[in-house]
Order: structure tokens, then C-alpha cells, then sequence
């Protein structure tokens, strides 16, 4: 078995082989050659966190795992993050453990290239323009994913902490040299976005239908439990509505639960899994006026498709510490 650590995580899986790693996941999660547990929560007794458990299997490349992620309330600029935990990948043939793996960074990593693969499909080819809502690991990590499939030339960012959002404007800047400005407002940041990506950790909407225009292409990140949102009833009426995986959405997707608890949209207007679109069993954009919406969840398919993938590259070129567990 490899032990692979957060560096090497980095290094073995970049985002844009990861948009790759995650198009055959979507796939394989849409043609259900996956088992998928819905996510399950354990909370820590006397402690401001909870235990994150996500279980599947994957049919091609064919292995299993589980995901076991911590997730605690930290200061916000904490080195450790909200988000810590591990990835244990097994082969299913023979039943036995293949590595286990640093869990943040692939979560991260996976997620953005994720909604990157969602924009690749859903987004105008000529969206050039990026609002990011929200300053937090996830924006940092959305920005490079944005970039790995539309020639992005201006970002926009907005955060509820107007100091935070101005470091983080010049901290794009720095790391991709792409004019980069910090809003006074979520609905001043995606006035001329052409793709807006929502990570932050509201539990209210913080974007209205009515700041939307037509041709834009939204990514929800943020929110992933069926009692917060990101936008508004309004904003998922407007849009066309895709997710990673139906069952999921209908368990956790808050803002299109809501919009379906208080009458205004049905299940039905979930247009498509990703993966149906990419197998053309659902329509993508119709026109350049639609607005598309991508509700990210995150599946195990997801992580175990890049944990085997960072698996593959370590074991190729001997990397990560491995550890005999049969003797």
C-alpha cells in the first residue's frame, strides 16, 4: 500500500489532468457504473466539528474506498483548513488496499476540476470574464480550474469581508498575472461575468436571480447540505439546472430543494446529470442566451476516480512511502 501525502497529492494530480480524471468519473456516475451511499455525517461529541463518512465503488478503473474527512469550525487563514481527512483505496479484484491518500488537497483538486469539466460543457466558448464569490481555499483552487478550459482575461471577486476580498483579489493577480479586482457587492462581481463560481460558506443566499444575465454560466460549490443556499428560488427558476448526480441533489442541493419545497420549480427541472450531457442522453446550453447552472455536490465516484489516478502516477514512478500490511 502507498501512503500519499498532501505535497504529492499536489504534484501527481493537477487540475487540468484532473478535468480529464473527472469527465470518465461523471460518466461512469451517470451510466451507474458506481455504487454511491449517500454522504453520511457523524458529529463529535463536545467538539465544533463533525465526521464526514462517503463509501463507493468505482467499475472503471475498477476499485472502492471510502472518504473520511473531518470537518471542524477553524479560523479563517488556519493552516489545517475546515477540511481534513483521507482518501483508503482498495482494488476490487483482489480486495486488497492500494494507497491510502491525503484528503483536503484531493477533495480540493477534484471538486474544481469538477465544476471546470461542468463549464467546459455548459459554459459560451467565449466566456473570458470570472466572478468568484467567496475567498477561501475553494476560490483560489476555482480560479486555476477556470483557466484550465476558457481563456479567462478578467476575474472579479467578491467576499463578505471587504479587507479579505481585496488580499485575495491581489493574491490572483500575483499567482496568474490576470487583471483581477475585488467588488463591493456579489451583485456588482457578476454584472459582466461570463462564468461566476459561488464558493462560500452562506447559509443564506447571497446572489438573486436578479443579478443574473442572460449567457452567464453559474457553478454552486459552497453549499451541500439541503438547508443552506447560495441563490435564491429565483436564480435556479432562471437557469438551466445540472448536477454531478440526481440522487444527491434531491438529498442535498438546498437551493433547488427549497425552490421545489416552496412550489416554484419541480424535480423535473433538473435538466441532466453531467454525465448525461457528456453521453448526449441530456441537452447542454441551447443558446448563447441561457443561463446554465452546475450544483456541485462532490460524489465518491469523484474521489475515487482521482485517488486511483494520483495512485497510478505514484505507483509508475515509485512515489509516495509504501507500507507492507501483510507482514
Amino acid at each position: 500500500m502507498r501512503i500519499i501525502t498532501q505535497s504529492q497529492v499536489e504534484r501527481l494530480l493537477p487540475v487540468d489532468a484532473c478535468v480529464d480524471v473527472m469527465r470518465d468519473a461523471m460518466m461512469a456516475t451517470s451510466r451507474r457504473d458506481v455504487t454511491l451511499p449517500i454522504r453520511q455525517f457523524m458529529p463529535v461529541p463536545k467538539a465544533p466539528g463533525k465526521l464526514a463518512l462517503m463509501p463507493g465503488t468505482l467499475g472503471d478503473p475498477a476499485c472502492f474506498g471510502i472518504k473520511l474527512v473531518c470537518k471542524y469550525d477553524r479560523p479563517h487563514g488556519d493552516p489545517l483548513g475546515t477540511h481534513v481527512g483521507m482518501v483508503m483505496l482498495f482494488d476490487s479484484e483482489k480486495g486488497i488496499p492500494l494507497a491510502m491518500i491525503e484528503g483536503s488537497s484531493l477533495t480540493a483538486i477534484r471538486t474544481s476540476a469538477a465544476s471546470a469539466l461542468a463549464t467546459d460543457i455548459l459554459a459560451r466558448e467565449d466566456s473570458t470574464r470570472l466572478a468568484i464569490i467567496g475567498n477561501g481555499e475553494q476560490a483560489m483552487r476555482h480560479v486555476h480550474a477556470m483557466r484550465a478550459v476558457r481563456n479567462i482575461d478578467h476575474i472579479t471577486v467578491w467576499g463578505r469581508d471587504a479587507d479579505r476580498a481585496g488580499e485575495f483579489a491581489k493574491a490572483v493577480v500575483d499567482k496568474t498575472d490576470i487583471t483581477t479586482e475585488a467588488a463591493d457587492s456579489a451583485t456588482a462581481a457578476v454584472a459582466e461575468a461570463d462564468i461566476i463560481c459561488t464558493t462560500t460558506s452562506a447559509k443564506q443566499p447571497i446572489l438573486s436571480g436578479a443579478d443574473l444575465k442572460a449567457g452567464q454560466h453559474i457553478n454552486l460549490v459552497g453549499s451541500a447540505i439541503p438547508t443552506t443556499a447560495e441563490v435564491d428560488d429565483e436564480a435556479v427558476l432562471k437557469s438551466r439546472f445540472y448536477v454531478d448526480y440526481r440522487d444527491a441533489a434531491m438529498a442535498a442541493a438546498g437551493e433547488l430543494l427549497g425552490a421545489i419545497e416552496r412550489g416554484i420549480v419541480t424535480e423535473s427541472h433538473i435538466v441532466g446529470e453531467i454525465g448525461d450531457v457528456i453521453d448526449g442522453n441530456a441537452p447542454a446550453r441551447g443558446s448563447d442566451d441561457e443561463i446554465t447552472c452546475y450544483k456541485s455536490l462532490g460524489v465518491s465516484s469523484q474521489d475515487l476516480a482521482a485517488a486511483h489516478a494520483a495512485w497510478a502516477k505514484a505507483e509508475a514512478e515509485n512515489g509516495g512511502m509504501t507500507v507492507d500490511l501483510l507482514t
